[in-house]
């Protein structure tokens, strides 16, 4: 039985995608240690994985641990991130070797966005892997903020100081060289997961060898769905519509578009508003609207779909054939929607130019037009053969014989 070491920022964007993973190892056999935050302890225990707190740090890692999602990012951000990281990963590193002293480990896995993984596995002498949330490099989906990381422009922040101080003491404790300051941004391991397929990107060039495509991030979380009518619903025509979590309450407009343009709609709109005061509308018979619906559960029952376009939830509704309008609010998102579109998956449209009759008419042409499904379908045969966890578990079991020449 081989012993991994995960480890972690409090980010769910970032925790999530590498749960598959943990169970996978841990169904063959493997024993998973995973460092996190309290606020991740239960899924991270119901994935299969032996819990550990980084202790009294929580605070430093909590703070600004939104700031590097993508759909916010902007070198300023990023650069607090990861000065942030940097400052207390002397602290992180001797809170971890002290809760696994008696431990001999096999692997070392991280966040790409976690640059402690990349220097925890350099002091123990162990192959790594590391998980790209969203894609394996900036230049994919920002790359403007790809041009803007360089030596050069980080000078002029508080982080190279923090990097040159983090670099001389861990070499003086631990005699180890850590990446360059660029490469902790995003920090690869001997062997990198992506969570879509080959298909899906748009410049495969960009990625080199050790980048393994395993499609999109599926992994049965068992949510609780108990508190929705399901049985409303089944068999009728479902429209779901969802913003995700970050945008949901900053576009307020869009609701009342909604609201407008399926009014009269037969069939039954199931929404969710995360977080949003709609008090001021008047809102349809035909809509069910909830603060948080089970995506996965509700996805089974959809016809089609109008969305913000994240990763995950465009990610869902293509392992789910249905067809969609994509209404992107931000970064990722912009790049997922127009994407997906090129491939013909859904139509996407400008948040800014929306109107009632606009939405009405996309939204009819995906529910009339076939070739949604067709292309929806080409892209999922192309997620089928990228092999999904399973896939990932093999290729981390193979690191060790390969990088020990055993094979």
């Amino acid at each position: 039985m081989s012993k991994v070491l995960f480890l972690n920022i409090p980010a769910y964007g970032h925790v999530n995608p590498t749960l598959g993973i943990v169970n996978e190892l841990v169904k063959s056999g493997q024993e998973v240690i995973y460092f996190c935050t309290e606020e991740f302890r239960e899924r991270i225990e119901k994935a299969g994985a032996v819990f550990k707190s980084y202790g009294n740090i929580t605070n430093d890692l909590n703070a600004n641990k939104n700031h590097f999602n993508v759909q916010n990012i902007t070198l300023e951000t990023a650069v607090e991130f990861l000065n942030n990281k940097l400052s207390s990963c002397e602290k992180s590193i001797e809170s971890i070797l002290e809760q696994i002293e008696d431990i001999k480990f096999d692997y070392v896995g991280y966040a790409s966005v976690c640059p402690l993984g990349k220097i925890m596995s350099q002091i123990l002498h162990l192959p790594s892997f590391s998980s790209f949330a969203v894609f394996a490099t900036p230049k994919e989906i920002a790359p403007k903020l790809a041009n803007e990381i360089n030596e050069e422009t980080l000078k002029k922040y508080p982080v190279m100081d923090t990097y040159k101080k983090l670099s001389h003491n861990l070499k003086e404790k631990y005699n180890i060289t850590i990446p360059k300051i660029t490469d902790l941004f995003f920090s690869k391991g001997d062997v990198n997961f992506v969570y879509t397929s080959k298909y899906f990107v748009r410049h495969i060039e960009y990625y080199d060898d050790t980048f393994k495509f395993i499609g999109p991030p599926i992994y049965d979380r068992k949510e609780n769905t108990d508190n929705f009518p399901y049985k409303e619903i089944k068999g009728k025509k479902v429209i779901y519509i969802s913003l995700g979590t970050v945008f949901s309450g900053t576009n307020i407009n869009l609701y009342d578009i909604f609201f407008k343009a399926l009014k009269d709609e037969d069939a039954v709109v199931v929404m969710t508003a995360y977080n949003v005061d709609l008090s001021e509308f008047d809102i349809p018979q035909n809509f069910i609207v909830r603060n948080y619906i089970s995506q996965s559960e509700i996805l089974k029952y959809a016809s089609a779909a109008i969305t913000h376009c994240g990763m995950n939830s465009t990610n869902d509704l293509l392992v789910n054939n249905v067809p969609f309008v994509a209404i992107p609010l931000g970064a990722d998102q912009t790049y997922m929607a127009s994407r997906s579109a090129e491939l013909g998956a859904c139509i996407s449209l400008d948040k800014d130019k929306l109107t009632p009759e606009l939405l009405k008419s996309s939204l009819n042409k995906i529910l009339s037009d076939p070739n949604y499904s067709k292309n929806i379908n080409k892209i999922n045969e192309s997620f089928r053969e990228s092999g999904g966890y399973k896939k990932a578990a093999q290729e981390i079991l193979n690191l060790g014989c390969v990088l020990n020449k055993c094979l």
